[in-house]
């Protein structure tokens, strides 16, 4: 209601800018800074009492003008008694409640009471006089708030003595204030995804968004506005149907709740536990455990109830299911598919279809299977391997004839060798015998030959002699000799050096 909003003097120079200067009703809302229909119903008022400008004497006085406009003026109406804002307030808290349901609601109890405008008015200024926590409103299932603790908790190896380092994950709910807490001895992509993961598993459920820091983990690049989420952490988040949104950077308030969170959890959690003493991380987890659970049990102190009956009472039924598998963290990689058709990824080399070479890919791995997608279809997929350096290589993905392609062929590359020196061509015929299919040995011998750019034929030649002598087939060899300056030392060859003959030993007449 406007004539509770403003003030006598701005009622009389709204009157003295409509009959004195002539404004519209607009223009006369812009200056007063209020709306056109409070200007209108001022102007009525007035209209409705004739009154003109300027103001006769008798209405010079504030209160005569008051009882003109208003009857029995403002300060005369009935006092009414203030809605119950704390039941509005926690009403609020509810997911699709809005202030103009509130209100419709509380007309049906005060027919007489507020208008719209000033009930609203009346609930921010009720507020605002909260703490900056409580005045922030989180429906049930809306927000899940995750973070690191600053606060450390030590473990002593058992075999070696050194002592470890376990910082806090901690992941909150916005309305219930429901708390998990795990600890972790890294920070790291795997450890996040991992607590995020059993985070979800310990609520129960899947709230509608994730509000983490801008941890590395998390968000590749951190923008206030567009933020680059981390691939493996949007894919989780794919996973289990979440939207992600950062905080921003420098705004505590963003993710409030967590940082409360984290300060509670180092107090009832972290001190709980400095006289105790761990040996590994699985102890320090069965310890935290008993500790969370009387956390979220223990009545909060501002709402009177504890956090696991306020998310039994309203936030579990808001939450979304569980999916039926638990996601499986992948780690993803931009690459290039080589002339030999493999992909490198964790220093093991997985084959693709030759078709693909030169093209550029995206590898998506697990703890048990290594995948190759191209324009997000998937193009092969590998059992993941720990062999460092070694090939992955399935039949169907070969050209005809063991041939990765027309250009690159056994032969070209011996005779490109040959170009300069018998020593180049004995290092590239030999790595490529070695192999089971001679295409996995381009990459090494591409790589020894394209020495020559950088040291020269006459160098490379010298290298390659003096790796041959030493049987260092491979290119690492061929480089560290190079890099060393140890070409311009003569090898010392040993009797009987050469290849022994016998009948399945490929020689390069074989390529030819």
């Amino acid at each position: 209601m406007g004539q509770e909003g403003l003030s006598m003097r701005k009622i009389r120079e709204i009157l003295r800018l409509k009959f004195a200067c002539g404004l519209s009703n607009r223009q006369i809302a812009q200056a007063a800074g209020c709306g056109a229909s409070t200007v209108f119903d001022y102007l009525s008022r007035a209209r409705t009492a004739e009154v003109s400008w300027p103001l006769c004497e008798a209405l010079d006085d504030e209160g005569a003008l008051e009882e003109l406009l208003f009857g029995a003026g403002r300060s005369g109406e009935p006092k009414r008694a203030a809605p119950d804002w704390p039941r509005y307030h926690e009403e609020m808290r509810k997911k699709f409640v809005t202030l103009a349901l509130l209100w419709a609601e509380y007309t049906q109890e005060e027919p007489t009471g507020y208008g719209y405008s000033r009930f609203c008015q009346l609930y921010r200024e009720w507020a605002r006089r909260l703490s900056p926590t409580m005045r922030q409103i989180h429906r049930p299932g809306k927000k899940m708030f995750v973070d690191f603790s600053g606060g450390t908790i030590p473990i002593i190896d058992r075999e070696t003595g050194e002592v470890l380092r376990a910082a806090l994950f901690v992941a909150v709910l916005g309305h219930s204030n429901l708390t998990y807490a795990e600890p972790t001895l890294s920070q790291d992509l795997p450890a996040w995804i991992g607590a995020n993961v059993r985070a979800l598993e310990y609520f129960g459920g899947v709230p509608e968004m994730a509000v983490p820091d801008n941890l590395k983990a998390g968000v590749s690049r951190a923008c206030r506005y567009e933020p680059d989420i981390n691939r493996t952490y949007a894919e989780f988040a794919e996973h289990y149907g979440l939207a992600v949104v950062p905080a921003r950077a420098g705004k505590p308030r963003d993710k409030a709740k967590v940082e409360v969170g984290v300060q509670i959890v180092e107090r009832w959690i972290i001190a709980a536990l400095r006289h105790r003493t761990f040996r590994s991380l699985q102890e320090l987890r069965e310890a935290i455990r008993p500790l969370l659970d009387r956390l979220n049990a223990r009545p909060m102190r501002r709402m009177g109830v504890s956090r696991r009956d306020l998310f039994e009472a309203e936030e579990r039924a808001a939450l979304r299911g569980l999916p039926a598998c638990r996601y499986e963290m992948a780690e993803w990689k931009r690459a290039g598919v080589n002339i030999d058709y493999h992909v490198e990824f964790d220093h093991h080399y997985y084959s693709v279809h030759h078709s693909h070479i030169h093209a550029e890919v995206d590898v998506r791995a697990t703890t048990a299977t290594v995948e190759i997608l191209r324009a997000g279809k998937r193009i092969a997929s590998h059992v993941r391997s720990s062999e460092r350096f070694k090939h992955t290589t399935l039949p169907e993905h070969m050209p005809a004839s063991h041939r990765a392609h027309q250009e690159w062929t056994p032969s070209r590359l011996i005779e490109w060798a040959k170009k300069i020196g018998p020593s180049a061509a004995e290092v590239v015929e030999e790595i490529m015998r070695r192999r089971p299919h001679p295409e996995q040995g381009y990459r090494s011998c591409l790589g020894i030959l394209r020495l020559s750019k950088r040291y020269g034929p006459e160098r490379l030649e010298a290298a390659c002699a003096r790796a041959a002598a030493f049987r260092g087939y491979s290119y690492r060899s061929v480089e560290s000799i190079l890099k060393a300056g140890l070409d311009a030392v003569a090898p010392r060859r040993s009797e009987g050096r050469g290849l022994p003959r016998h009948e399945n030993i490929r020689g390069s007449g074989y390529y030819n």
